[in-house]
């Protein structure tokens, strides 16, 4: 398998993980929303791809969003979640694949300083995707009647342990079919080898 078909695979999974988790499209077997992670995930593994991937799965966020919301009869645009906070999504995404791709520019394989890295980067992109998202909402839209700055902090801080804690699920089972697949590939090489011989 070419890299370029690796990332199109793996792109293809998370495009698919995100639209079936966003849309709860298996109702109440629908997994939690996989969005964070997956903008983590694919700025790790789509290196070279972010000028049109990133774009593109920001796209269908919005897209599975507007089909949610239009599906349950309700205008897009008046919905709750659609206030102008909604377009802060941009820089929460973008930070949780920032913080993907520098984990794999200081990648150098499986190992606990990676380990270490790769909670550095993830908290500090969790930290900051909701500071956007949650902040973006909290500030400009219109659901939230009388903001302040105690209640902006309580609302983080109540948000923001369910959030961590679903992202690092699916940022946890990556991680681990990474290390199986750089513990496997070599040993399957090898095995390929001695058959050939």
């Amino acid at each position: 398998m070419t890299a370029n078909t690796s990332r199109l695979f793996i792109l293809s999974v998370l495009a698919l993980l995100m639209a079936a988790s966003r849309a709860h499209v298996f109702d109440h077997f629908s997994p939690p929303d996989a969005t964070w992670a997956v903008f983590f995930i694919a700025g790790f593994h789509l290196r070279g791809w972010g000028r049109w991937a990133f774009p593109l799965l920001m796209a269908l966020a919005v897209a599975v969003d507007w089909w949610v919301i239009s599906g349950q009869g309700i205008d897009f645009w008046s919905h709750y979640c659609v206030s102008p906070g909604y377009w802060f999504l941009l820089p929460a995404y973008g930070a949780m694949w920032l913080g993907g791709a520098w984990l794999r520019r200081h990648y150098r394989g499986a190992s606990w300083d990676a380990l270490g890295r790769l909670a550095l980067a993830f908290v500090v992109s969790v930290l900051a995707c909701h500071l956007f998202a949650q902040g973006g909402f909290y500030w400009l839209s219109a659901s939230v009647a009388d903001p302040t700055l105690a209640g902006w902090w309580k609302n983080y801080t109540d948000w923001l342990p369910p959030y961590l804690v679903t992202a690092a699920v699916y940022v946890g089972i990556a991680a681990a079919l990474q290390l199986a697949a750089e513990r496997i590939a070599p040993t399957v090489g090898r095995g390929s080898d001695r058959t050939a011989h």
